[in-house]
């Protein structure tokens, strides 16, 4: 491979002197060939009517026979050491005549000269061949009396070989061009090296001034111009170069401030340290970018909500007050320009990342600000970042463009850090609370309620527990809307709130339905508040949108630990059963449990164990299976398994059962039948989609479990990596190392997990944290409003985020109508699931 312009010109030239040398050696050699073989052509005729006229005037003299064959005799003598090769003919009339003579045979081009009494030439492979013919003239026929005057008397045949000749002449020219090749090399380098010489000269030149070149200052004062002594075609290129070199100086960008940037770009990096001690990853911050700028500071400003902002004001070291009002009132026109809106309310808190360091000789005239702002929908942040940079910095391209990067990466990681911090503030606070009326869910409800129990029983004393439910909502929702039936209900929320102590627990149950614990009460004070409730509720009214007046009023239902139940759902049931048994007595009341009230809810309690132990006897346990569609394929590609009783024809749902079901210790083996049942069905109608499993809390503890479903799945032919299995989280809060393992177990065996309810306890992160999550089941209570509700949509997206941040497909239970289908298409849900996709039914749905 030639790697220098100085050997690539001499191997050129000694290539093109050798095609040179072949070139005029082939040329000159087939041009004396040409001309050689044209000259012999006219000797040859020449000689052939020399021989003639010879012969002719022997003739004439009237020789002898014996006379012409001498003279024949002495002219083929003459040529004998020539190439030249001489033949007389007769013709047949002389022969006849005269007689025959030694000649050769007749060839067809001799009998072409008989027979035209034209003369024949022929030139081929550098010989020569002329035959003449002998007329017959007047002077002839005195000896030749049988002719006529034009008759041929015969011909002379004169051939002529003079290859010797042009091989001669070749290697004469040969002998030529080699004595002129080494001229011509000579030649031809000399002309290079001379062309190479200026040539170097002027990269020379052109190496030491880039090899001048340490920093982009240098760049920018480098002289491109071209030698005096160089070619104007080099000139122009010199000249392309400096034209390039002047566009180049404008973008060029100093090493320190590449590397500044790459390290500018790692902080992007947001660890849980970093949320955590934002401020101080500031202030270092501050001090690195001070390497490549000269910033004296820092000014971050982000909403904390709809009418406040956080000003934080970050000082490279301590100004005087005159230059830290003056930022104060920067950053609160960084507000007006950038959101163009008047502060409502605002707090400054100034950081100090030295204090040792002076900035008291900093004058407001040596500080320039420059800023970039952004603003979020989901989580709803707006912000803005801005520096204050030295004004007298010799400002071009480039420091605008890192001046913009920088402000651009701290806009990023500023705005990523609050956005986290609200996704984290939505998702602790509607994990445990209802995104409508912002009380507690039912599923905190549930464990408070556990633990009041708990702490009852360890102190002594009595609480109460009422069950609220609305009377009439449901005629004010079905005829004004939705939207004014959550008004209601929020209405009706922040009215229980007033009425209850301050120590008193309230949550929304579900739907209209509320719950109140009442610690540390007697049955007096307990009726105390549910009197005021009542009271408090009737006096609600709000107008509708068509202005009519609407009333609302609510039956309670009372318990009391622990006169009426030590055990936490039988105390629901009994509340809540006297709420139902309030609204019998004609609404708006309040019911506290008589003996019978406690004799007909413990009948009905047993009557619900003896129907689930009838169930079991009697394999009832029926399997439906309800559809969830990919919303990107719109296709059925999984179906949820469900439990039901069959009962004279119809189907009860797990929700009527399963309570009694786990109380009874039995709601494992009514999972093993209802599962065996699903394989048979999917076994039978070869169903190649995923099945996603309930399962209870029971079967954590059960050892054999996962080796039944093992079997059970090989029985049947089942596919285990279409098997999933849900827990919903609320079930297995108090044993997360005992869920850890099971759930670790499932994987090991090929089974796939999935959380249902996801969000509805305290536990979500949890899990996202310690379980190899496949799927996300987010809790229906966010799905059902989400359309009418920001809350719903800022917590449903924070979910999405973060399974996608962590590939987990998300599905959406409660969706009910096409708005919400439509609405949970443009925020990314994987799946979907509710009545308006399909409800339970014994087929599957493929």
């Amino acid at each position: 491979m030639i790697k220098t312009l100085k050997n690539y010109f001499r191997i050129s030239i000694l290539a093109i002197s050798l095609l040179l040398f072949l070139i005029f050696y082939f040329f000159s050699s087939t041009i004396h060939t040409n001309l050689t073989i044209q000259e012999n052509e006219k000797i040859s005729q020449s000689l052939s009517k020399q021989i003639f006229n010879s012969m002719y005037q022997v003739m004439r003299k009237g020789w002898t026979r014996e006379e012409i064959s001498e003279f024949m005799s002495n002219i083929k003598s003459s040529f004998k050491e020539s190439s030249y090769d001489i033949a007389v003919y007769r013709s047949k009339k002389v022969e006849d005549l005269f007689g025959k003579i030694n000649q050769g045979e007749i060839t067809k081009n001799l009998q072409y000269v008989f027979d035209t009494k034209k003369e024949f030439n022929l030139s081929k492979d550098n010989k020569i061949r002329n035959i003449t013919p002998i007329l017959a003239k007047k002077e002839c026929l005195a000896c030749h009396t049988n002719s006529n005057v034009g008759d041929v008397l015969g011909a002379v045949d004169i051939q002529y070989d003079f290859n010797y000749l042009i091989d001669q002449t070749k290697h004469q020219y040969f002998l030529l061009s080699l004595i002129i090749l080494p001229f011509m090399i000579l030649c031809a380098f000399l002309i290079s090296g001379n062309l190479l010489k200026k040539i170097n000269l002027s990269i020379r030149g052109f190496k030491d001034k880039i090899e001048n070149i340490n920093s982009v200052k240098d760049f920018k004062t480098l002289d491109l111009s071209a030698p005096k002594k160089s070619f104007v075609e080099f000139n122009h290129i010199m000249n392309g170069l400096t034209d390039l070199s002047n566009k180049l100086r404008n973008i060029a960008v100093d090493k320190d401030i590449l590397e500044f940037e790459v390290k500018l770009l790692d902080k992007m990096i947001i660890t849980s340290d970093v949320i955590r001690d934002w401020k101080e990853y500031i202030k270092d911050l501050l001090h690195e970018i001070n390497i490549v700028l000269p910033v004296h500071c820092l000014i971050t400003i982000f909403k904390a909500n709809d009418e406040f902002y956080e000003i934080e004001v970050f000082w490279l070291g301590k100004p005087n007050e005159k230059v830290i009002k003056h930022i104060e009132n920067v950053a609160r026109q960084m507000i007006k320009s950038h959101h163009k809106l008047d502060i409502l309310d605002c707090s400054i808190n100034h950081n100090f990342t030295n204090e040792n360091y002076s900035l008291v000789t900093l004058d407001i005239k040596d500080i320039e600000h420059e800023a970039k702002s952004i603003l979020l929908d989901a989580p709803k942040i707006g912000g803005i970042v801005g520096l204050g940079i030295q004004s007298n910095l010799e400002k071009d391209s480039i420091h605008s463009i890192v001046i913009d990067s920088i402000l651009t990466t701290l806009l990023n990681l500023v705005g990523s850090i609050k956005a986290i911090n609200k996704y984290t503030e939505n998702l602790e606070f509607y994990a445990t609370r209802d995104p409508l009326t912002s009380l507690f869910t039912q599923r905190v409800f549930r464990d408070l309620m556990e633990y009041e129990i708990k702490r009852a029983a360890r102190h002594n004393y009595t609480f109460g527990l009422l069950v609220i439910d609305c009377d009439n909502f449901k005629p004010i929702n079905d005829a004004h809307g939705h939207t004014f039936g959550d008004e209601f209900l929020k209405a009706l929320g922040n009215i229980l709130a007033d009425s209850k102590r301050s120590e008193d627990i309230l949550s929304r149950y579900g739907g209209d339905e509320f719950t109140l614990i009442l610690p540390e009460c007697n049955k007096e004070e307990a009726f105390s508040v549910a009197q005021r409730i009542l009271n408090n509720v009737s006096d609600l009214e709000l107008i509708s949108p068509d202005g009519t007046k609407c009333s609302m009023t609510v039956s309670i239902g009372m318990a009391m630990y622990p006169e009426h139940s030590t055990i936490q759902i039988e105390l629901f049931n009994i509340a809540d059963a006297m709420m139902y048994e309030a609204k019998t007595m004609g609404k708006n009341s309040i019911k506290y449990p008589t003996e019978y009230d406690l004799e007909e809810i413990h009948k009905e309690a047993e009557d619900k164990s003896m129907l689930v132990l009838n169930a079991i006897k009697n394999e009832n346990i029926i399997p439906h299976f309800q559809p969830i569609v990919n919303l990107k394929t719109n296709k059925c590609e999984i179906n949820e398994l469900l439990m039901r009783i069959e009962i004279d024809g119809e189907y009860l749902p797990a929700a009527k059962f399963i309570e009694t079901a786990e109380a009874l210790g039995i709601v494992h083996k009514m999972d093993y039948m209802v599962i065996e049942k699903a394989f048979a069905k999917i076994n039978e109608t070869n169903y190649q989609g995923l099945l996603f499993i309930n399962l209870s809390p029971k079967a954590l503890i059960i050892s054999e479990f996962i080796n039944k479903i093992v079997v059970l799945a090989h029985n049947y032919n089942i596919n285990r990596d279409n098997i999933v299995f849900e827990i919903t989280e609320r079930e297995t809060v108090k044993s997360f190392s005992l869920l850890e393992r099971f759930v670790q177990n499932l994987k090991l065996q090929g089974f796939s997990f999935a959380i249902d309810d996801f969000g509805s306890g305290f536990s979500s992160f949890h899990y996202i944290k310690k379980f190899p999550i496949d799927y996300i089941k987010i809790d229906g209570d966010f799905i059902i409003n989400i359309t009418k509700d920001k809350k719903d949509v800022a917590f449903v997206k924070s979910i999405v985020a973060l399974a996608k941040e962590l590939k987990v497909k998300t599905i959406a239970e409660f969706v009910e109508n096409e708005e919400i289908l439509e609405f949970l298409k443009n925020i990314d849900i994987d799946y979907v699931q509710g009545y308006h996709i399909g409800k339970p039914n014994k087929e599957i749905r493929m």
